[in-house]
């Protein structure tokens, strides 16, 4: 650390205080135009929009409390653990959020950096058994470097801009990602279109056998069944849910050569399983026939999406009837089956490779990051020039006059409330369900419903969020030929 920076503790420099939740009891709580932001939705971001809203009465009635603008925001535990953010409007929280307030002698983007570049430690530091938990106590009695104010602004400022190239580098690897995926895609349209083996054919003079068959004359949909009877330590086979192996077993159902595909939740993940196992309830096993080659029918499940065999509005399903009467195009000709395969397990090996680089990249880049934030927490970014300049700056003071600054401010105003009083008039058009369903004579069409409410830009938590009020019973779908619509109970 440099001479002129303080060690001092965080709670030396914030003020902190965590969020709450209103009464889910009280349907009137979440029915308002107050942004309650939840940890899911801290992203490494400047939030500027909720997924839920509250009203005056929850504030009054709960301990939630509005935060100001520029709060730096903390998840202080479950899934989101250590995930920070910065408000970009006034909003309030729930009690997994620590708010952390602006002060006037420390740059809020340097205490966001700061914090961003201890959120390992912080975690490691989380009490609380098989939930780690970041209390209150443990972020104040953090650590905290502080430098003098022009420093903290070109740290910044260097940050983002080696930031900027950073993540302009990520960007074209993750966009390397998804062209990669677009051409494995092509590659399996080819193979089963015939295109793949064309010259082959030509050259061989073999005739084009290629015809369209159901998919139950082409493979075997296994159910599979609970696990309970024959789950043990170190069973012979494996267990596979839709996701991988969960466990061991003593029987298998599933001959090697099956492939996986989910029945529940996951289902357009195929897995291809060359010993034999067991699937449990939520996976189906898909067993080519003889005369089809298990490789190949593997590369088909990969080519089909069956997410459009899913016909629910909760968790995606798939149901046997409807795999069976899929078309596959097809050709029965072994030897050119084995050619296929020759040819898609060439070309998707070198997408293997490329992707391997792509990984070890992004790897690295996260680790470029982590070093970069190290050096600028221990006051080893800036160069001489930039440390003269900032010396030259007309804010300039030691940070141990700046934190005895901080401390007579700390002590002038410990007993100020800094949260917001008043409700933020925030104009926010998307709505939550009910809000929807009220303004709309109880009633509304599924997809428009969808498209009108927060849950816009995410489907699958629109979803578990009808699942979660139909439970509760709140509402009720109502089915009409093919149109679906949400009706309020």
């Amino acid at each position: 650390m440099r001479e002129d920076w303080i060690e001092c503790k965080f709670d030396d420099v914030f003020f902190t205080t965590s969020g709450g939740t209103p009464s889910r009891r009280n349907e009137n709580y979440y029915i308002g135009d107050i942004p309650w932001i939840k940890s899911g939705e801290l992203k490494s971001n400047v939030i500027t929009e909720a997924e839920e809203f509250i009203s005056e009465e929850a504030i009054k009635n709960s301990s939630a409390k509005v935060f100001p603008t520029g709060t730096i925001l903390l998840a202080l535990y479950g899934a989101t653990i250590g995930k920070i953010a910065i408000l970009g409007i006034p909003a309030a929280t729930n009690q997994a959020i620590c708010g952390i307030f602006e002060t006037p002698f420390v740059f809020s983007k340097y205490a966001y950096y700061y914090l961003v570049n201890k959120k390992s430690y912080l975690i490691k530091q989380g009490i609380g058994g098989a939930q780690p938990n970041i209390s209150q106590t443990i972020l104040k009695n953090l650590d905290f470097s502080l430098p003098p104010f022009p420093e903290q602004r070109a740290i910044v400022k260097k940050l983002e801009s080696l930031f900027s190239s950073l993540d302009a580098g990520i960007a074209d690897l993750n966009k390397a990602q998804q062209q990669l995926k677009i051409y494995r895609q092509a590659v399996l349209k080819k193979a089963f279109e015939g295109e793949l083996t064309k010259e082959w054919r030509e050259k061989n003079n073999v005739n084009n056998s290629w015809a369209t068959f159901s998919f139950k004359d082409i493979a075997d949909v296994i159910s599979g069944k609970n696990q309970k009877e024959v789950e043990v330590a170190h069973g012979k086979y494996p267990i596979y849910g839709s996701g991988g192996i969960i466990g061991r077993a003593s029987k298998f159902i599933c001959e090697e050569g099956t492939t996986i595909v989910g029945r529940k939740g996951t289902i357009n993940s195929p897995i291809y399983v060359k010993e034999k196992f067991w699937n449990i309830d939520t996976a189906f096993g898909l067993k080519s026939k003889s005369d089809v080659d298990d490789k190949l029918f593997y590369f088909w499940c990969l080519s089909y999406n069956f997410k459009q065999l899913d016909k629910s509005t909760t968790i995606p399903s798939l149901a046997k009837r409807d795999i069976e009467l899929i078309p596959i195009n097809l050709t029965k000709n072994q030897l050119e089956q084995h050619q296929i395969v020759k040819q898609i397990e060439s070309r998707l090996s070198v997408c293997d490779s490329i992707e391997q680089n792509i990984k070890e990249s992004l790897v690295k880049a996260e680790a470029l990051r982590q070093s970069i934030l190290k050096k600028a927490f221990e006051g080893s970014l800036l160069t001489a020039q930039e440390l003269a300049e900032c010396k030259q700056a007309a804010d300039y003071e030691p940070a141990s006059v700046l934190l005895k600054k901080i401390k007579s401010e700390h002590e002038a105003n410990k007993l100020v409330d800094r949260t917001i009083k008043i409700k933020p008039k925030i104009k926010m058009d998307k709505k939550e369900i009910l809000v929807l369903l009220m303004e709309n004579n109880s009633e509304m069409p599924v997809d428009q419903l969808w498209k009108d409410s927060v849950y816009t830009n995410d489907i699958d938590a629109f979803y578990l969020k009808l699942k979660e009020l139909s439970e509760q019973g709140k509402i009720e779908e109502v089915k009409n030929g093919k149109k679906v619509t949400i009706k309020l109970i």
